[in-house]
């Protein structure tokens, strides 16, 4: 399998060089050449391999220049002990017609720790296949979870240097100190005054700066992302939709090829774009339902085919979405217009120099065929936190929550009772000041972070997951913060020192 850039600058790239490279140099975003299809014998064969098996399956499919040996050796490094349910993404079955796919049981307590647990493998194997020579430095813009994920993927990784940029007071206080007691001799942990999309902008900004790019090059750094702009970030999120297929056959609730809805919550798009390059491969998808908050950009965008972003930015109660550039549509896009490079140039330069862009009518349509988008305000998310934990005992974390609600919108708007299942992206110890104050109101008065905690467990009879019980014991090593327009220079004072 080779790689092509959206953009039309490189093509007949390795899935190694594509996931050292992590973007494209002309700024696209690494695609696959070739499309990738499984019949419904590989699916349905799925059923009795566990998860490691059924990842190192599809994962061969398209890093082709990595041998099997290579991949197991991938997997089970990633997917081990670190994860506290060896079932690695559990299923659980909330009622008859909707099912819970909890993606948060890695060491990081959230669905980033699918993808950055085996992308440093990943980067290891692929710097020692291309002969590279420089040091590879990591850098990440988060909205909160991704950047503690890449941080403890990359923690003293030989050849490797990871700087995570972060936007101040735009994660959860647990988030924050996640991120800023981080150990690790390579890791650098920055707060950016300003949103999410200021962080990733700033950041892109930074890949194509070719002054900054020349600088370190000389002293033996290049660049690369643990973002999902990396193919290498994308394509191990392809396996857990096949796997929960996998589940649901394996617990007879459907028949092989019966088609099921996926409901994800997303900012940057990669999450449910991952499910539908799995459908794409042919798991048998009905309808990917895009769950918002109130920076409901895509929801605009699936109803009306133009990507909008001057609106304002709102600070939620799921902030690991509060985006309005998500990096990934840029990939759909380029797989639903025919693969033409250009248009995709000139839906991203209008984003950049108009704030905006519409596709066109085929664009649009293909789109309305697969997706569906609602939004979640915060009210509604906290009631709907509420009345799950007292319908089923369940608790959801806030950015689970905007997806069940959404979910229940689609079903009330469709009348659509095709089995379904919810990609669950965090524990609800994440944002334990929010569910708990959903669910326990005055309780929570003055409590801080860790005594929300206590509370959240010892009334739902949740256990604590144990990298978030121990926070309150570590030490905070990271209390940089820096300006926007600042993040190239704090890059290069990090290389230089």
């Amino acid at each position: 399998m080779r790689y092509r850039s959206t953009r039309g600058g490189f093509s007949g790239v390795t899935s190694s060089e594509a996931i050292k490279m992590g973007i494209a140099p002309d700024g696209g975003l690494f695609v696959p050449e070739d499309d990738v299809t499984v019949d419904l014998k590989f699916i349905e064969n799925l059923v009795s391999d566990n998860y490691r098996q059924r990842a190192e399956k599809i994962l061969s499919f398209f890093l082709t220049d990595f041998d099997r040996a290579e991949l197991e050796e991938c997997v089970k490094k990633a997917y081990g002990n670190n994860f506290s349910s060896p079932e690695v993404t559990p299923l659980v079955h909330l009622h008859e017609h909707l099912h819970m796919l909890e993606l948060w049981h890695g060491p990081t307590c959230a669905f980033k720790d699918m993808a950055l647990q085996i992308l440093t493998h990943f980067m290891v194997k692929a710097i020692k296949k291309t002969g590279e020579n420089s040091k590879i430095v990591i850098l990440t813009a988060t909205s909160g979870d991704t950047g503690k994920a890449a941080l403890e993927g990359f923690a003293d990784v030989d050849g490797t240097y990871i700087i995570v940029f972060y936007p101040n007071g735009g994660v959860s206080e647990i988030q924050r100190l996640q991120m800023v007691t981080q150990t690790g001799k390579n890791t650098n942990v920055i707060a950016v005054n300003g949103n999410f999309d200021d962080t990733q902008s700033g950041v892109k900004k930074i890949f194509n700066d070719k002054n900054i790019c020349d600088k370190i090059q000389d002293k033996g750094f290049r660049f690369s992302s643990a973002n999902s702009i990396n193919w290498g970030r994308l394509v191990p999120q392809i396996v857990y939709y096949f796997s929960a297929y996998a589940d649901l056959l394996k617990d007879k609730i459907i028949e092989p090829g019966e088609k099921i809805n996926f409901v994800v919550p997303t900012g940057n798009f990669g999450n449910i774009l991952a499910a539908w390059y799995a459908m794409k491969m042919g798991l048998p998808v009905n309808r990917l339902i895009c769950a918002s908050n109130e920076n409901n950009i895509l929801t605009d965008f699936i109803i009306t085919g133009t990507y909008d972003r001057r609106r304002e930015f709102h600070k939620t109660l799921s902030p690991s979405m509060d985006i309005l550039i998500s990096s990934n549509l840029e990939r759909l896009l380029f797989e639903l217009g025919g693969k033409d490079a250009g248009l995709i140039r000139g839906y991203m330069n209008d984003l950049n120099e108009k704030g905006y862009y519409t596709v066109n009518k085929t664009i649009k349509g293909k789109i309305q065929e697969i997706f569906w988008g609602g939004y979640s305000s915060d009210n509604e998310t906290l009631a709907c936190i509420r009345s799950v934990y007292k319908d089923y005992g369940y608790v959801l974390d806030t950015h689970t929550a905007v997806a069940m609600d959404v979910y229940d919108k689609y079903v009330i708007y469709s009348g659509d009772l095709t089995q379904t299942v919810i990609v669950s992206t965090a524990s609800p110890f994440k944002f334990s000041g929010s569910v708990a104050k959903a669910l326990f109101g005055d309780e929570t008065e003055g409590l801080d972070e860790f005594g929300l905690l206590k509370l959240l467990s010892e009334k739902t009879g949740w256990e604590i997951p144990k990298g978030l019980k121990d926070l309150d014991r570590k030490e905070i090593l990271h209390k940089t913060v820096c300006e926007k327009d600042e993040m190239g220079d704090v890059v290069l004072n990090i290389l230089n020192s």
